[in-house]
Formats: C-alpha cells, sequence, structure tokens
C-alpha cells in the first residue's frame, strides 16, 4: 500500500509527488497563459503533454498558482474525454463499442485484450506500453469491429489477431 501523497508512475513504482524542475515547467505554462479566456483548459492541456496525464499533484498546483478551486479542476478534467488522471500507455488503444461494433465482436475485442494482456479499460500493461480505452465511436462504422492504436484504426478486428497487431507496435 502506499502512502498518502504518492503518485503511482506507469511502470507501478511510488514516487513522491511533483519534483521540482516539473514544478517550474509547471509555472511557466501558467505564467504564459496568464489572465487568457480558457486559460484553464489549455493550461491542463500543456500539462498534461509535459507529464502525459494529469495527476493530483499537478492538479493542485494549478489550482493554487491559478486561484480556482481544485473542485473546478476536476471537474474540467472528468468533463473533457482528452484529459486523464491516470497514466497511459505508449500506445493507447481504443475500442469501438458503439452499436456497430458491438454487434460485431467489439466486446470480444475488450475481452481477449483482458485474457491476453490482462489490460481492463483504464488500465495500463506492467511494462508501460499499452493502455486501454473503450469509445462509442470511431467513425468507422463499415468497417467494424475496428480499434485504433494511437492514431492508426485497424478495421475489421478478429480477436485472433491482436497478439500480431499488439506485436507490430512493440
Amino acid at each position: 500500500m502506499h502512502q498518502a501523497g504518492e503518485t503511482r508512475t506507469a511502470k507501478g513504482n511510488a514516487s513522491k509527488g511533483i519534483d521540482s524542475k516539473t514544478s517550474q515547467q509547471i509555472n511557466k505554462i501558467i505564467e504564459a497563459t496568464d489572465g487568457q479566456a480558457g486559460a484553464p483548459i489549455r493550461v491542463l492541456q500543456r500539462v498534461q503533454g509535459l507529464i502525459g496525464y494529469l495527476p493530483r499533484e499537478a492538479l493542485e498546483i494549478v489550482s493554487r498558482e491559478m486561484r480556482i478551486p481544485l473542485s473546478e479542476l476536476y471537474g474540467i478534467t472528468s468533463f473533457y474525454s482528452f484529459f486523464s488522471m491516470v497514466p497511459k500507455g505508449k500506445y493507447v488503444i481504443q475500442v469501438c463499442l458503439g452499436t456497430s461494433c458491438y454487434v460485431k465482436g467489439g466486446q470480444r475485442i475488450i475481452d481477449s485484450l483482458n485474457k491476453e494482456f490482462g489490460l481492463e479499460s483504464g488500465g495500463i500493461t506492467p511494462d508501460g506500453k499499452f493502455s486501454l480505452q473503450t469509445v462509442r465511436c470511431i467513425g468507422c462504422c463499415g468497417l467494424s469491429p475496428v480499434l485504433a492504436i494511437n492514431e492508426d484504426v485497424h478495421r475489421k478486428v478478429k480477436p485472433s489477431r491482436l497478439k500480431e497487431i499488439l506485436g507490430s507496435y512493440r
């Protein structure tokens, strides 16, 4: 069990908060957007770009420095799907569970990723290579079931091809 104030990295190791260099970079991001309309969203986007996700410690720095309640920042990060408060893998797998993909086997893909790779929706592999998200539509209904890995869309995916597909990203 980890202590309060610790964060888990993508590899599962505990680390105490945000280091001073990262904290300074966050402060520079905040200063660059000071007073601009929509600044909190831009700041959160840039902080996520810096760290890879938005850990609580980063949100606390933004809250304190921008004088925005932490609850408001949590509201923003939970509303917009492009924000993540958990680490993401180097390769983000998005499996479509929209109607067409679901009917044609989207859930079987999720089940196979869980069984063969230990991946659950919102989870990350122990090596930090892959994380898994379920989405409602990738926009390729005629090619279902589909999954996207970062910007690559794989069409008519069968669970038996997952090892081959993921193997090409190792």
